[in-house]
């Protein structure tokens, strides 16, 4: 084991409308402060005593639409971490492929499959 999962991340064109929405249907709270992420018009979070949802502005966002492969369903894991170096050695070694590297403190892979994740440092 690398990591945890922190949270799941959903694209969406409206951040604070989508989490709104699921606070509707799961409770918790909306864009609780914490040291992990940055609160803005791009990124909302709603935490849950199930987990963390987070959402992130996408631009020229297209809804999926389920079961169509042309649109497929858009999501992606954080995956909390104490050393991103070590991480992404373990990754690799899995068969991971990293994507991009140019953040601070998270760095975006592809599963082998070709899904997008990012480990995050905790």
């Amino acid at each position: 084991m690398i990591g945890t999962l922190q949270c799941v991340v959903l694209d969406c064109p409206e951040p604070k409308a989508l989490a709104g929405f699921y606070q509707g249907l799961l409770g918790g709270e909306v864009d609780r402060p914490g040291q992990q992420w940055s609160l803005d018009a791009d990124w909302s979070t709603l935490h849950t005593d199930g987990g963390v949802l987070c959402f992130q502005r996408v631009a020229e966002y297209v809804a999926p639409r389920w079961p169509d492969p042309a649109r497929p369903q858009q999501f992606h894991l954080d995956i909390a971490v104490d050393d991103l170096g070590v991480g992404k050695a373990e990754v690799l070694r899995l068969g991971g492929v990293l994507l991009d590297d140019s953040q601070e403190v998270w760095w975006v892979f592809a599963d082998p499959a070709g899904h997008p994740f990012c480990l995050v440092r905790e």
